[in-house]
């Protein structure tokens, strides 16, 4: 998977933060964690909303029966920092409950109708993480 990570990556970075393939016209960022075991630094691409006060992610990893490492590393480390469009900023991950997490996820899934393939995939709750600017 990371290899297809890199390609995404690059191209984002070439292009202002716009890629082609399945992600055109979707908004993606560039999510910076650092690994919960090894302390590396890490890079994922994934899509967004944009909600109050920033940007939800969602620990989907197509609708798999666990959450992507980037969940658990910023569960860890909620310090991250986003590359979205051409400008990287600091965040706080938090991750939503409750009325918050179901008004997220149902607007997600009603945007890209693929979120509620990977719901129907999996018995998990797919966490829904909200990103903020960081003080």
């Amino acid at each position: 998977m990371s290899g297809w990570n890199d390609k995404v990556i690059e191209e984002f970075r070439a292009n202002g933060g716009q890629v082609g393939g399945q992600f055109a016209g979707a908004p993606l960022l560039l999510l910076h964690t650092v690994g919960a075991k090894s302390g590396q630094s890490r890079v994922n691409p994934m899509m967004y909303l944009k909600v109050d006060g920033g940007y939800a992610v969602f620990a989907s990893k197509g609708g798999a029966p666990t959450s992507p490492d980037w969940y658990h590393n910023l569960l860890a480390q909620p310090r991250v920092r986003a590359e979205i469009g051409t400008e990287t900023v600091g965040l706080v991950a938090r991750v939503a409950t409750g009325d918050e997490r179901e008004r997220i996820w149902n607007a997600q899934k009603a945007a890209y109708p693929g979120f509620a393939d990977y719901e129907q995939k999996t018995t998990r709750q797919i966490p829904v993480v909200v990103l903020e600017p960081a003080p």
